[in-house]
């Protein structure tokens, strides 16, 4: 099963700056198992309106059936793992 994690964020946005670490160490870590998208609100506003993303940065943890939890905020990489693991990744 296909599991993707999208990362909805901005140049500008500082907090986005704080999670990005924690992205990379979590893809680092996890290789293959999921999918890394970024998602530039600024540059795919359809994408960002289709997920109705209002605030970011916003994390949303999808498989091929679902979205399976949605992140709001800095997000802790407990919580992502937890969220990966219930996807199926």
């Amino acid at each position: 099963m296909s599991v993707t994690l999208k990362d909805f964020y901005a140049d500008w946005c500082g907090p986005c700056k704080t999670q990005d670490p924690i992205l990379e160490e979590l893809e680092e870590d996890w290789g293959d198992r999921f999918d890394l998208e970024k998602v530039n609100v600024d540059e795919q506003q359809d994408v960002a309106n289709e997920y109705q993303v209002r605030s970011i940065p916003t994390l949303i943890v999808e498989n091929e059936e679902e979205v399976v939890e949605r992140f709001v905020g800095v997000t802790q990489r407990d919580d992502l793992e937890s969220a990966l693991e219930d996807a199926g990744a």
